[in-house]
C-alpha cells in the first residue's frame, strides 16, 4: 500500500476513520490528530485532503447518509404491491433497530449536529428526501413523509428500549399510517 500523496485510498481511510471515531468516542472527542492516527496517515494529510474539520465532517456524514439510503433501497426496491411495501417498511425498522450500534450512534450524532448547525441540517434534509424517494415508490408523498418519521422514531425506540416491541406492532403502526386503520 502506498503511503505518499499518491495513495489513492488515503482520503477514504480518513473518512472511514472519522466515522469510526465519532461512533466510538462521540463528536465532541473528534480531532484532526485522532482521525489521522486512526486512519494511519500523517497529520498533514488532513489539511491536504480537507480544508478543515467542517468539510471533513460534512463529507463523512454524507457518506454515512449514502449507506443508510442504500439500506432503504435494499428493503424497498423489491415490493410489488402496497401490502408487500408495508411488510418491507416493518422489516426495515427491525433491520435498522437490530443492526449496527455504530449506525444508531452516527445517526444521533448527525441529528444533534444538524440541530445546532444549518449546514448539517441541509445534509439531513437531503438524506430525508432521498429516503422518501424510496417510500414514494409505494406511497403518496405525504404518507412517505409520515412513514419516514415513523421509521426514525420506531427504530430509535426499539434500539434503546429494554423490552422492544415486536414486528406485529411495527406493522400495525405502518398499516395505520398507510391506510388510516389498524
Amino acid at each position: 500500500m502506498a503511503t505518499g500523496h499518491t495513495d489513492p485510498q488515503r482520503r477514504e481511510r480518513i473518512l472511514a476513520a472519522t466515522l469510526d471515531l465519532i461512533a466510538d468516542e462521540g463528536l465532541a472527542h473528534v480531532s484532526h490528530r485522532k482521525i489521522a492516527a486512526r486512519a494511519g496517515v500523517p497529520l498533514g494529510s488532513m489539511t491536504y485532503h480537507f480544508s478543515g474539520m467542517d468539510e471533513l465532517l460534512r463529507e463523512a456524514f454524507r457518506r454515512f447518509a449514502d449507506h443508510i439510503v442504500a439500506v432503504f433501497d435494499a428493503h424497498l426496491s423489491a415490493p410489488a404491491d402496497r401490502d408487500a411495501a408495508r411488510e418491507a417498511v416493518a422489516d426495515l425498522v427491525h433491520a435498522l433497530s437490530e443492526g449496527s450500534q455504530r449506525d444508531l450512534v452516527l445517526t444521533q450524532e448527525l441529528y444533534i449536529l444538524a440541530a445546532r448547525r444549518p449546514a448539517y441540517r441541509e445534509l439531513t434534509h437531503e438524506w430525508m428526501g432521498r429516503s422518501r424517494v424510496h417510500l414514494e415508490k409505494h406511497f403518496d408523498p405525504d404518507t412517505a413523509r409520515q412513514l419516514d418519521a415513523l421509521i426514525e422514531g420506531l427504530t430509535l425506540h426499539r434500539a434503546l428500549d429494554n423490552d422492544p416491541h415486536d414486528r406485529a406492532l411495527t406493522l400495525e403502526a405502518v398499516t395505520r399510517i398507510t391506510t388510516g386503520r389498524a
